[in-house]
């Protein structure tokens, strides 16, 4: 079985749009813009060993606001240029209750079962509180990169930092001494 660093897409690999304290997705691809340090990290965390998953909700698909060629073309540009392992993508909104839309863990889920992962030696880097309790819920170690958005903030366990650029690094230093399972800052 492999080892896996799931990352979000917005505000974690590229640049959220704050709207009044709160992250959303770029339209486009030409409003994508990659966060500082990232392809460095995947790099890095690739090397290590790692299968890097892009796991991302977006809901504005159900809601008519994008399309899924939209959505898709920036998934793959992100796929193709960070040479990630594979991509995960809820389109649904909160009513459809599916087991796909983080907090839920299917996309977690779907994607060991696809490429042979395993769960409790892998990580999560989330810039939301959905995305570290569908890592919870997975048995996922949990990394919280804090913008301090307008909304509700995750529960722990989770290592706090402020980038993936931050993650990366604290996986690389302690994915094989075993990592703390307490909320930390690492800063």
């Amino acid at each position: 079985m492999r080892r896996a660093v799931f990352l979000d897409r917005d505000g974690v690999v590229n640049r959220a749009i704050l709207r009044q304290g709160k992250p959303y997705p770029p339209a486009t691809l030409s409003d994508l813009r990659l966060l500082p340090g990232v392809r460095e990290a995947c790099n890095q965390l690739r090397e290590a060993g790692f299968a890097l998953i892009l796991i991302t909700n977006q809901p504005d698909i159900a809601r008519g606001l994008i399309t899924t060629e939209q959505v898709s073309e920036i998934n793959r540009h992100l796929q193709r240029y960070l040479q990630l392992t594979g991509v995960g993508l809820c389109p649904h909104d909160d009513s459809a209750r599916c087991s796909c839309r983080k907090p839920q863990p299917g996309l977690l889920l779907e994607a060991a079962r696809v490429w042979d992962i395993d769960l409790e030696s892998s990580y999560i880097v989330g810039d939301r509180w959905r995305d570290i309790e569908a890592g919870h819920r997975a048995g996922c170690r949990t990394i919280f990169v804090d913008y301090g958005y307008s909304e509700q903030r995750p529960d722990g366990p989770f290592v706090q930092v402020r980038s993936l650029r931050e993650a990366a690094q604290w996986i690389l230093r302690t994915a094989y001494m075993g990592a703390p399972t307490r909320t930390v800052r690492y800063a």
